[in-house]
């Protein structure tokens, strides 16, 4: 496992990086985590654009002012943006050792250098100023240009990174509260604890009211949605995997069904896993030198693999479906029947509602998925039909 970038260069260049160097600030979950969102904006960026050729999405006419020198308010906020710059950087410099061990609880404490802070408000206000100095115009001009959907993908897929992760905190901190409980501030901004489900419910109506905004029909956006969710999610499970953050599944100790099956795939121990849970191990050296004492199902693989399965039924039936927003629901369908077949798995809390069987927080979830997919497609295709009706009278 690769709890950080540092473990992975020393396994692929032992000569020239060793673990625990300057490069286990990337941790290995953040970093697969910032490829699931560039992974997820570039598949929205291509079924913007096939929408946009075939006259489904169009674009958005703005007025836009050029040659304006900076105002009081783009001043403002570059020097706030730089002041935590400067505040930041100057004390995780001083203080590295730390900030290797623990990026995020020191990018989110109130720790810094006020000093540092100062310099970063002063460089940041003063170069927007000469920016826009620079290329200001006599007379300001009035523009108007034509916004297109794929030209706003920066923004949505920054939209819903910010949304998705505090809802994926919110769900985690709801899940394991009595861990809150003890610990309400680690537990908030520490790296680990996501929940994709918070992610996704929370990030689904913040981009619902933003794409609305911007002009692009929501339930265009939906469909669209759904590959790149898709191949998001797969991406960030092998950060769960490769990170060893303890998603993974319940001991297996059941005999491999198929000879030519990688043990790793059938039965993994999360050597050098992030949690440093489980046993020690011999010889190893680093921060990160412990493993499961029994290997576990390891349920991150299997979902990247259940993604890749579900990305090919998705990508094949986008061209097919002509009902906007059946794409999406099938989706949901999907979704839930992985998730929930999963779950049965994994190692997560379950909770008794309604005398009901017992089942984790995500399978509840799931269920309602399946069942919200189910009604979606029955009322979207009955909708459909009944819009055809008068079409063919006409006949």
């Amino acid at each position: 496992m690769y709890p950080d970038l540092s473990y992975l260069l020393n396994d692929i260049f032992p000569s020239l990086f060793e673990r625990d160097g300057a490069f286990s600030v990337v941790k290995m979950f953040g970093l697969l985590l910032a490829f699931a969102f560039l992974a997820s904006a570039y598949t929205l960026g291509l079924e913007f654009i096939r929408k946009e050729e075939e006259g489904i999405l169009k674009p958005k006419t703005m007025k836009t002012i050029v040659g304006q020198p900076a105002t009081v308010t783009d001043l403002a906020i570059n020097a706030i943006i730089g002041f935590f710059v400067g505040f930041k950087f100057l004390f995780v410099a001083q203080n590295f050792a730390s900030f290797k061990a623990d990026a995020a609880g020191i990018i989110f404490s109130s720790q810094g250098n006020i000093l540092g802070g100062l310099i970063g408000a002063v460089a940041f206000g003063v170069y927007q100023w000469w920016d826009a100095k620079r290329n200001a115009l006599e007379i300001p001009q009035e523009k108007i240009i034509n916004v297109y959907p794929h030209d706003r993908v920066g923004d949505i897929t920054i939209m819903a990174a910010i949304s998705g992760i505090a809802g994926a905190k919110l769900f985690s901190v709801l899940e394991n509260f009595q861990d809150f409980l003890l610990d309400p501030i680690g537990q908030i901004f520490s790296g680990s604890g996501l929940t994709m489900y918070g992610g996704l419910i929370l990030a689904f109506f913040v981009v619902y009211i933003y794409v609305k905004r911007l002009g692009i029909p929501p339930i265009e956006m939906m469909d669209c949605a759904a590959p790149c969710v898709t191949v998001g999610y797969g991406v960030g499970r092998l950060g769960c995997h490769f990170s060893g953050d303890g998603d993974w599944g319940v001991v297996n100790s059941a005999a491999k069904p198929f000879s030519l099956l990688p043990d790793w795939l059938w039965s993994y121990s999360y050597p050098n896993n992030v949690l440093n849970e489980g046993v020690p191990m011999q010889n190893c050296v680093g921060h990160y030198c412990s493993q499961l004492g029994a290997g576990v199902f390891p349920t991150p693989l299997y979902e990247t693999i259940l993604c890749v399965v579900m990305l090919a039924i998705l990508w094949s039936l986008r061209k097919r479906i002509k009902i906007p927003g059946v794409l999406f629901f099938i989706y949901l369908i999907l979704n839930g029947l992985e998730r929930f077949t999963i779950e049965g798995i994994r190692v997560n809390p379950r909770y008794d509602i309604m005398g009901l069987q017992q089942y984790s927080q995500a399978q509840y979830i799931a269920l309602g998925l399946i069942a919200i997919g189910v009604a979606g497609v029955g009322v979207l295709y009955a909708l459909w039909q009944k819009k055809l009706e008068p079409s063919r009278g006409d006949k």
